[in-house]
């Protein structure tokens, strides 16, 4: 128990026979539950999570017939967690990257302050710079996109996995529909914003060069990632600003997306015209211009108006 709330932790776990066991026992003595969720993993992880059952009793181990990826093993805790009425439902990954020292911290905003989702912010901390090159870049796009899809604008370091989630919000959640693969962390976020669940940034540290072994591939994930995030930033503002409700962001938007890249695209063949052809009238560059400075005004407008409708689920 925490503050007098029950919470479990969520452990998706996909080959991970050497940093299991040292997960499991990191876990604080407060936490009542902890599943496992074995996603059909290759090597001795379910025997190392059966050996810890053995000396831990608060450990269930749950075994999927067949891999769903990381957000189908957390979507299987989720329900674990929903099923058994927990207060407090946390994520923490098989492979110990996760500090359980900052655990409480993440812990208290849900289960102190009614804060639906708390979401851990390993850019926080001055020790950011542990974290490899090649995914600090990679999580810098995605969490911009990722402000733009959800409508969540004060979040950062959109992909880090740690997260505690309220029992309110796990019932609004449609999990059978959560996305199974590495882009979970965002699909939930879209998700979230549009049940109007509030969300905190909380900061934790970075832990690397343990002996992980990572299967993501970072330029095929931000690809991967980068295409749902734009299927769920119209699901929102069709769902939230059409169906839900009406505001006329949606209309700014519209506008935008078809001025600028109109007005881009315009411009681009204007200046290979004139470089292969020659002079181009005066005219079509002016309207090239035209397009792509209002269709710029119309995003930058729309963007400000979904700030501004947002500011009550900043956690």
């Amino acid at each position: 128990m925490f503050e007098n709330k029950s919470i479990a932790v969520v452990v998706p776990a996909h080959n991970e026979e050497k940093l299991i066991q040292t997960t499991l026992s990191s876990i604080p003595d407060w936490v009542d539950r902890i599943f496992v969720v074995d996603d059909r993993s290759g090597d001795a992880t379910v025997e190392k999570i059966k050996e810890s059952m053995k000396s831990d009793a608060r450990v269930e181990l749950i075994e999927h017939e067949k891999n769903q990826g990381v957000g189908g093993a957390i979507a299987t805790g989720y329900k674990a967690g929903l099923d058994n009425q927990i207060d407090v439902t946390v994520v923490m990954a098989g492979d110990a990257q996760m500090d359980p020292e900052d655990l409480p911290e993440l812990v208290r905003p849900v289960a102190v302050e009614g804060v639906d989702y708390a979401k851990g912010n390993r850019l926080f901390h001055a020790d950011w710079r542990v974290i490899p090159r090649a995914r600090f870049f990679g999580n810098a796009v995605l969490s911009l996109l990722t402000k733009i899809a959800s409508g969540y604008w004060h979040i950062a370091d959109s992909q880090c996995g740690y997260t505690a989630i309220s029992l309110r919000a796990l019932r609004r959640m449609n999990l059978d529909a959560m996305y199974a693969r590495y882009g979970v962390p965002n699909d939930l976020l879209v998700n979230l914003n549009i049940s109007n669940c509030t969300v905190r940034d909380v900061p934790v540290r970075p832990v690397y060069n343990i002996g992980e072994v990572s299967e993501l591939k970072i330029s095929r994930v931000v690809w991967t990632i980068s295409r749902l995030l734009l299927s769920k930033f119209f699901e929102r503002l069709f769902i939230k600003y059409i169906v839900k409700d009406f505001h006329p962001l949606v209309f700014f938007y519209t506008l935008g997306l078809i001025a600028f890249p109109s007005g881009f695209l315009t411009g681009l063949y204007l200046f290979f015209y004139r470089i292969a052809v020659g002079p181009v009238s005066v005219t079509s560059a002016l309207f090239s211009i035209f397009l792509m400075i209002t269709g710029l005004q119309f995003l930058l407008f729309a963007m400000w108006f979904d700030m501004e409708n947002n500011k009550s689920l900043k956690g």
